[in-house]
């Protein structure tokens, strides 16, 4: 009888046990044989979901990214959310979710770092995985303005702000080596509160 496979479990079941690997050991350490040792499958079988490391660790990153944008959208259409909490929950969500994977951010500062290295631009792919965060800012800024809650700030000057103090708080984390970002929830909340009309 022969056996059947669901390839797009199997699939997700690869990059949840990958993203382990490469938390654990750094993307320069993790060998295609490593990940396949991990996930209990031989090479061959493994070529069959993935063409080589850099394709399992970016399809990781999009899977990631992919769920945290589901987590957040789920925030935005909490309709007994002012605009004011559903922005602060939104951005510390994110930040929660920094901090869980902090180990995560400075692999992925080494990766960036190496690929910049070959000609490719980083900024550019992070700017891709991050235009979703941004339009979703957005949402909740026009919809805080329109409901009258928020003062008739720039949305594309106050999106950046915010965008800029999650960038500090990875920065803080992968850089600097914090362990927690407290003072970057802090500074998030008056930013937040700020736009409220008084």
């Amino acid at each position: 009888m022969a056996i059947i496979v669901e390839h797009e479990k199997r699939r997700h079941e690869i990059l949840g046990k990958s993203l382990d690997l490469f938390i654990e050991e750094g993307y320069e350490n993790v060998t295609f044989q490593k990940i396949a040792d991990r996930c209990g499958i031989t090479r061959t079988t493994l070529y069959i979901y993935f063409k080589n490391k850099q394709e399992i660790f970016v399809s990781s990153i999009k899977e990631l990214t992919d769920k945290l944008e589901e987590q957040l959208k789920e925030i935005i259409f909490q309709k007994d959310l002012s605009a004011a909490d559903c922005l602060k929950k939104f951005v510390c969500h994110i930040l929660d979710q920094c901090e869980s994977y902090k180990r995560f951010f400075k692999i992925l500062l080494v990766y960036l770092i190496q690929i910049q290295k070959t000609g490719v631009d980083a900024g550019k792919r992070v700017d891709r995985r991050v235009l979703k965060l941004r339009h979703m800012l957005n949402i909740i800024i026009i919809r805080g303005k329109e409901t009258g809650e928020f003062k008739d700030v720039p949305i594309k000057q106050t999106t950046d702000i915010l965008y800029t103090l999650l960038e500090s708080g990875v920065f803080r984390l992968a850089v600097e080596g914090r362990k927690d970002i407290e003072d970057t929830r802090r500074i998030v909340n008056l930013m937040v509160d700020s736009l409220r009309v008084d």
